[in-house]
């Protein structure tokens, strides 16, 4: 992958994460506080946005959705923290430093073909 690929890449991976981590987010609230019927669905065209912005992605759908679950914890532990103010714990951090590790090798670590 060049550098401008991976860039691309992590462009896509965030904007895929606000898509779906906002959908959600607006789907609760509009759920558990009682806002318009038009949040919600708000929320929910955010949600099938998501789903279309990882089909921009290089790799296959396995490989992209898995790379992906570590993006989507790591911006979850961040919407948390700058949205609803819940500051992640120690645990919280070391648990998604693991996890962006394992989401690294797994999406961007060279490939030999065979």
């Amino acid at each position: 992958m060049t550098k401008e690929t991976i860039y691309r890449s992590i462009a896509f991976f965030i904007l895929a994460g606000l898509c779906e981590i906002g959908g959600g987010y607006l789907v609760w609230i509009a759920l558990k506080n009682k806002q318009p019927f038009w949040v919600g669905l708000f929320g929910g065209i955010l949600l099938a946005t998501y789903g279309a912005v990882a089909t921009l992605q290089p790799a296959n759908f396995g490989r992209t959705y898995a790379a992906y679950g570590g993006i989507f914890v790591v911006m979850a532990l961040l919407w948390g923290w700058l949205v609803d103010k819940t500051k992640p714990d120690h645990y919280d951090m070391i648990g998604a430093m693991i996890i962006l590790v394992g989401t690294i090798i797994i999406f961007y670590a060279p490939r030999k073909v065979i």
